[in-house]
């Protein structure tokens, strides 16, 4: 079966850090650019972060620049997320998923919205991250 495991969630306290892994499983990471999403209950699924294939180009979003930093292996066949200053409002289930390599650049470049799910694929079943005093 072709999709991401995701692992590392949990609970932390506000100011706290954690460090999520992204396995690709049934595929070869390197032939993808990767994003980040995250879906708080009752909200969309949001985009936060992603990466080129040789990870020569990084974007984030707004709610979680200069906190998260986004990382990838491929010779593990896995992308990081470290989320760093947490905050409440970053308890979602986080999820990676892959994304054509033209299709980010046009992401870069503007010509395409960034992260519209209906781009991404091989998704998994996320892990949970609250964020909670």
């Amino acid at each position: 079966q072709l999709q991401f495991v995701e692992s590392g969630g949990g609970v932390v306290q506000p100011g706290g850090s954690l460090r999520l892994s992204c396995l690709a499983s049934g595929f070869s990471l390197d032939l993808y650019a990767i994003g980040w999403f995250r879906q708080a209950p009752g909200k969309e699924r949001e985009g936060v972060s992603g990466i080129s294939k040789n990870s020569g180009s990084i974007q984030y979003a707004d709610i979680v620049k200069d906190r998260f930093v986004i990382s990838r292996d491929n010779a593990k066949n896995t992308v990081y997320l470290q989320m760093n200053r947490l905050e409440p409002e970053d308890t979602a289930v986080y999820y990676c998923a892959a994304v054509p390599s033209d299709v980010f650049q046009k992401e870069l470049a503007g010509t395409v919205p960034p992260w519209d799910p209906e781009n991404y694929y091989y998704w998994g079943q996320g892990t949970q991250v609250t964020v909670s005093a």
